[in-house]
């Protein structure tokens, strides 16, 4: 009964931070952390222990599924480059940097142990940044660090544990790890495209069998990732990447006929769980802290002198993560610059600053939930029986380096992204008119191509009474995606704003006519309920168009 409490607690306080953060200037995850901590004192009592097997299965494979399944692909093919060297290359520089600085600064913790520290540190948290910029990061650099987020949370994961097995055996091998890693992110990436493309085919065979009810379709998708993960885990591949491949193959898939309602669940279904499992992350963390620090503080003399010298480490490794992420960012756009440039193609980002964009992409590094769950999972014993060399002063440094990144952040996002241009809206718009264009003629083509034969005259006049009706209405909305640039555009534009805005009112009077039988039990709440379900499916999609 008390974890049904903590649980209903936590869930509580997820919404509720969502509605205090529209009133205090502090981000989202910033502020759940904080409660979350001040939730843990002994005066309120909320503690909760964290299994880290158990939070790597029940959050991060539906998460990561979510964010491939949500990637525009094309995007991603257009950035993959940047995106594989920021999430395969750096993180392997950022492991030999960062390792080697580590076992500087802490030399009685082995150098393994120290590159399993640099390694769990290497993953970020796109989600976290889109938090702090309210989505106002420029689409490019938005893709690129989603991008980046979902395959480096493989990549530092997987180095992680052959840098934990090589501390506690003692014995490493580059080229074997070298093969295992290939081996076992090639492995995952297979497992999770055969996954979501058997379940796209069972999907298929449900449907053509009339099996269209969207509950069990729903339901069936929850579980991929969850699948995606476990498989790939028990055969010893990455369940990470696994996860992340399905949720890339199944938004190809997701576009089967006679599912229409199954996909408008699924995105609210989606979007709630989305949501919830992210303030849950970061509420966690905030949970954790004290607990954390505890830990650390036990066998060390002096509160204050330890204090300081902790905070010492968590900055120095903070900074030298930045630095080397700056120094790889940096030299990597002025290479791929030239490179482009001696090819003959535009450079992706011409006009702007290198050092602004370079800025942004190392602070937008932020470290999240991967690097938490990851470190929490540190043993406690070597194989020889002897304690892990400073496990509770690794696992500090490492929600130290989580917060004082998202401070950060928090505090330079703002200020650089001033100095980027922003999307431009306008051409957006045009290219998705000529999409919605190419849309509404093919409609209207059907319709005029259509010579079915009426049976008699009354089907025949209702016929292009139906007719003419539907492509006035294509032809109307055909209009309203050309250039509005002349008088005649312009006038267009006032007379659909005046439209919306007297359909919107006519939708409302009717919801409040509707209240009005009821309250006066003119109506049942079956007949109110469906109703109000097809005025409001009107409403919601008047504000589309």
């Amino acid at each position: 009964m008390q974890l049904l409490y903590t649980i209903l607690i936590m869930l509580l306080v997820v919404s509720g931070t969502r509605i205090t953060a529209q009133f205090i200037p502090v981000p989202l995850p910033l502020l759940q952390i904080l409660i979350g901590a001040l939730l843990a004192v002994p005066a309120l009592g909320l503690h909760v222990r964290m299994e880290p097997e158990l939070f790597l299965l029940l959050f991060i494979p539906p998460l990561l599924f979510v964010d491939g399944w949500r990637m525009p692909k094309g995007q991603f093919r257009e950035l993959r480059t940047p995106i594989l060297v920021l999430a395969f290359a750096l993180v392997f520089f950022t492991i030999v940097g960062a390792g080697y600085f580590i076992h500087w600064l802490l030399p009685q913790v082995p150098l393994a142990a120290c590159f399993a520290l640099a390694a769990v540190l290497s993953p970020t948290d796109a989600v976290a940044v889109s938090a702090i910029t309210h989505g106002r990061l420029p689409g490019t650099l938005n893709n690129l660090l989603q991008g980046e987020a979902l395959m480096n949370d493989a990549s530092g994961l997987v180095a992680f544990k052959f840098a934990v097995a090589a501390t506690l055996t003692g014995v490493f091998s580059l080229v074997d790890a070298g093969f295992q890693f290939v081996l076992v992110a090639v492995g995952g990436v297979l497992v999770g495209v055969v996954l979501s493309y058997l379940f796209g085919r069972l999907r298929a065979w449900m449907i053509a069998r009339g099996w269209e009810d969207p509950a069990p379709h729903v339901l069936m998708l929850l579980l991929l990732p969850f699948a995606a993960y476990v498989v790939a885990e028990h055969l010893g591949l990455s369940g990470i990447l696994s996860a992340v491949a399905a949720g890339m193959m199944q938004s190809r898939l997701d576009l089967l006929p006679k599912q229409t309602t199954t996909r408008l669940l699924n995105r609210s279904v989606w979007t709630l769980l989305e949501f919830t499992f992210n303030g849950l992350i970061f509420l966690l963390l905030g949970l954790q802290l004290p607990d954390i620090v505890t830990a650390a503080f036990n066998g060390h003399q002096g509160e204050w002198s330890f204090i300081g010298w902790a905070l010492t480490c968590v900055l120095s490794v903070y900074v030298v993560l930045m630095a080397l992420r700056f120094v790889w960012v940096y030299v990597y756009w002025r290479i791929s610059g030239s490179l482009r440039r001696w090819r003959g193609k535009k450079t992706r980002f011409a006009g702007q600053s290198r050092i602004a964009l370079s800025a942004m992409i190392t602070f937008g590094g932020v470290r999240g939930a991967v690097t938490l769950a990851g470190v929490m999972s540190l043993p406690l014993l070597l194989n020889n029986g002897q304690n892990f060399p400073e496990r509770d002063l690794l696992i500090l440094i490492a929600a130290g380096v989580i917060l004082v990144s998202l401070l950060v952040a928090s505090a330079a996002l703002p200020k650089i992204l001033p100095l980027l241009p922003a999307d431009n809206a306008e051409l957006r718009e045009r290219e998705l008119n000529r999409h919605r264009s190419q849309v509404l003629e093919s409609a209207i083509r059907c319709l005029e191509a259509d010579d079915e034969r009426a049976t008699d005259a009354h089907t025949a006049v209702a016929t292009a009474e139906v007719k003419a009706k539907l492509m006035s209405e294509y032809r109307e909305l055909l209009a309203r995606t050309q250039d509005a640039s002349d008088e005649a555009g312009e006038q267009h534009a006032v007379a659909a704003q005046l439209e919306h805005r007297l359909r919107l009112d006519a939708l409302r009077t009717q919801r409040q006519e509707l209240y009005r039988m009821r309250r006066e039990n003119q109506l049942d709440d079956d007949m109110l309920m469906e109703i109000l379900r097809d005025l409001d499916i009107a409403e919601a999609r008047l504000h589309k168009v």
